[in-house]
């Protein structure tokens, strides 16, 4: 049965890579930053709402020796600048073997997020392109939407609860803003497939 939302959240928490910005496997370059479609009127129409907003980043690449801490923050720093001002960041930067609470689907960052925002699960949304987004937001007591990229796997796409074709998409399921486009498809539990 899927779960439908009661109320606007308060706050709104996105993920980086293939959600507010353009994936580059394990980028250590602020300069390959490239927002993705949508995100900075997304954002904008967040930060007009009155809500808090933030990002929650898994960044395995700190574990594996293939980022320095100081390189993915230059990284964030650019988005900050992109698409900025955030409320908060989360970074885990563990691999998925290191078994920590904060790497999604572990619900840590955003029980962080929470804590630090003063706010409850309940009243927080998180917007994601993976199953690992929507699964740590189920798991945190939190509202997940999944908005899928072509890197997105089909399973993840059919055992989220809610998920969206874009980012403007996704606000108005949660907001109810006026923001979907025209001819956008959006459904509880599924998506029409032909508007990815």
């Amino acid at each position: 049965m899927s779960r439908h939302i009661l109320g606007p959240p308060q706050a709104v928490l996105f993920d980086r890579d293939g959600t507010l910005v353009v994936d580059v496997p394990y980028n250590a370059d602020p300069q390959q930053v490239r927002p993705m479609p949508g995100a900075a009127e997304a954002l904008d129409a967040v930060r007009r709402a009155g809500l808090r907003c933030g990002v929650l980043t898994n960044q395995s690449g700190i574990a594996r020796g293939l980022l320095q801490r100081p390189q993915v923050d230059a990284v964030n720093a650019r988005v900050a600048e992109l698409l900025g001002p955030f409320d908060l960041w989360e970074v885990c930067p563990h691999g998925p073997a290191d078994g920590c609470e904060c790497r999604k689907p572990a619900p840590g960052m955003i029980l962080s997020a929470c804590r630090r925002l003063g706010l409850q699960p309940s009243e927080v949304a998180f917007i994601g392109d993976i199953g690992a987004d929507v699964e740590a937001a189920a798991a945190a007591g939190a509202t997940g939407v999944l908005v899928p990229t072509p890197v997105t796997r089909a399973e993840e796409i059919d055992a989220a609860e809610l998920v969206a074709p874009d980012l403007a998409a996704a606000l108005e399921l949660l907001l109810g803003t006026g923001f979907l486009h025209e001819g956008d498809l959006v459904r509880d539990g599924d998506v029409a497939r032909g508007s990815l």
